[in-house]
């Protein structure tokens, strides 16, 4: 198949190449140029352009007569609209990545919904928000940094929409998890490989966080699933959870991060009011974002391609040898995280 991939150079998209290229597919790749494109063998076909100018490259973009395209970058409604209306009479499908966060859960989580909890684990069926623009504008403003397609009217319910909507053009939709693995631009394991590095004997949780769990993957075996479903006929019209069949609690992943440091101290769960403002749960964290993800399982015949150890151990390993130089979301205020653990 002939595969167009829009974005397909930052974190997630060049894994997805790599795994069409080597089932030998076709794969082209919409990108700005600031990053290399590449597969197993060299670079794929590449189209220079600005993802939010889509418009202006249609004719460019439809001679390359993609049998799939792969949108890696979708933020807003009015994008998902412009894709659609490229590649409609062109394309057989569009695939879209979404988020979990299009789930209400998100919104009682970020205490914008006040109702009951959502029931988990969430399914392709679960309830949605109702409210919009999940994330404040600052907020959206500091990822801004570090996901440079991401615009001010960010939020995957339009999106959605727009992919399953359109009559003309049959769209997939992939409510992806919290992606890990090396080249996170959000370091999410940095707050434990840090304080490791920083020889701290002791590690602080608020014990809400300690117990909270939220679905996350493994970037490769996340690119792998983009790309089985992009070629499958039958995800054609469906929406997808992807992410591991199991869920850890944010204590237990930062056990398991630890333990790939060889690290011999302890964590120690604090009360909420007690840890420092940094490490206090940001939301109603009894709420839960545990997706279900046996439907692509069954259904596109997924499973992950590395042990959850094998992932962990890469990506702590591609953390030590690659600390953030520039903006990073966490703190470290370890004079404030010593009065916690002193605390009773």
């Amino acid at each position: 198949m002939r595969v167009l991939i829009i974005g397909g150079t930052g974190f997630i998209g060049p894994h997805v190449v790599r795994a069409l290229s080597e089932a030998g597919h076709d794969v082209v790749v919409f990108h700005r140029g600031n990053t290399k494109a590449w597969g197993p063998e060299g670079a794929p076909g590449e189209i220079l352009g600005n993802r939010v100018r889509l418009l202006e490259y249609a004719t460019t973009l439809r001679s390359a007569s993609p049998d799939v395209v792969i949108d890696v970058v979708l933020s807003s409604g009015g994008q998902a609209r412009d894709l659609m209306s490229v590649f409609r009479g062109v394309a057989s499908r569009v695939v879209a990545l979404s988020s979990g966060d299009v789930y209400r859960a998100c919104a009682v989580t970020h205490r914008l919904d006040d109702g009951p909890l959502e029931p988990v684990p969430l399914t392709e069926s679960s309830a949605l928000r109702s409210t919009r623009h999940t994330y404040p504008p600052a907020q959206i403003q500091m990822l801004q940094h570090v996901f440079g397609w991401l615009d001010e009217d960010y939020d995957k319910i339009p999106v959605e929409r727009e992919i399953c909507g359109d009559p003309g053009l049959p769209g997939t939709v992939l409510r992806l998890p919290m992606v890990y693995g090396p080249r996170d631009p959000l370091h999410r394991f940095l707050p434990v490989v840090q304080r490791v590095r920083d020889r701290r004997r002791s590690i602080l949780f608020s014990s809400s966080m300690a117990g909270w769990r939220a679905t996350k993957g493994y970037v490769e075996d996340v690119g792998r699933a983009i790309a089985m479903a992009a070629v499958s006929p039958v995800a054609a019209g469906r929406v997808y959870n992807v992410g591991e069949p199991d869920t850890l609690t944010e204590l237990e992943w930062a056990r398991a991060i630890a333990s790939a440091l060889n690290w011999d101290g302890d964590f120690t769960v604090k009360p909420d009011g007690v840890v420092p403002p940094s490490l206090r749960a940001p939301g109603n964290m009894e709420q839960h974002w545990t997706t279900d993800t046996s439907r692509f399982r069954r259904e596109i015949g997924f499973s992950e391609a590395l042990s959850r150890e094998d992932a962990v151990r890469r990506t702590v390993e591609w953390e030590l040898a690659y600390p953030p130089a520039g903006f990073t979301p966490h703190q470290f205020d370890y004079p404030a995280e010593d009065a916690a653990l002193a605390s009773r």
